[in-house]
């Protein structure tokens, strides 16, 4: 692994260990497992956006924005974009170019999900991370409708080899394994 690669993934880290509820820092960690296991020939830049996916994510919370679907995907787009300015500026100081700080700017963003194959790989990987470590919580605290409906957004952001992975990896109960299969 490069110096670089190190000292920017150290960056992030050291950016979420400030987080008073101390998730950011396990959920950037838990990431780059799974980025690891689904994706070994990951690039530099795409590791250190898995890293960063929720970089300080605590300093922007959602209460800031209005309640309702409307406000919930301005967060979200805001988020992102200050997490590829927040990334960039990191990899910046670690040594990357300025078109590999642009890049994750790009990735964080999600711009071109479905098209661009890194992209793609960091949402399946999101995704992975949400199903392996959240969703049983996620679930029981949810009726079945709307946890089958997460379910089905879900499942329609994945690849369709991500899709067979989940298959294989769970045991999810019919609806929630159909919706993986009918997308």
């Amino acid at each position: 692994m490069a110096d670089r690669l190190l000292r920017a993934l150290a960056l992030i880290d050291a950016a979420n260990a400030a987080d008073p509820k101390g998730a950011a820092l396990v959920y950037g960690q838990r990431m780059s497992v799974e980025l690891a296991r689904l994706f070994p020939a990951a690039s530099e830049v795409l590791q250190v956006a898995a890293r960063g996916q929720h970089v300080e994510r605590w300093l922007l919370p959602r209460s800031d924005y209005p309640e309702g679907k409307p406000g919930y995907l301005d967060w979200r787009r805001e988020q992102g974009r200050r997490h590829g300015l927040r990334v960039a500026g990191i990899m910046a100081e670690a040594g990357f170019s300025p078109a590999d700080c642009a890049r994750v700017g790009v990735l964080l963003r999600k711009e071109g999900i479905k098209r661009d194959p890194e992209v793609q790989a960091l949402e399946d990987v999101i995704c992975f991370v949400f199903l392996k470590w959240d969703f049983a919580r996620f679930a029981a605290e949810r009726g079945a409708e709307q946890t089958l409906d997460i379910v089905q957004k879900t499942a329609r952001k994945m690849s369709a080899e991500a899709r067979g992975r989940v298959l294989a990896e769970f045991d999810l109960p019919e609806p929630l394994a159909g919706a993986f299969r009918g997308v």
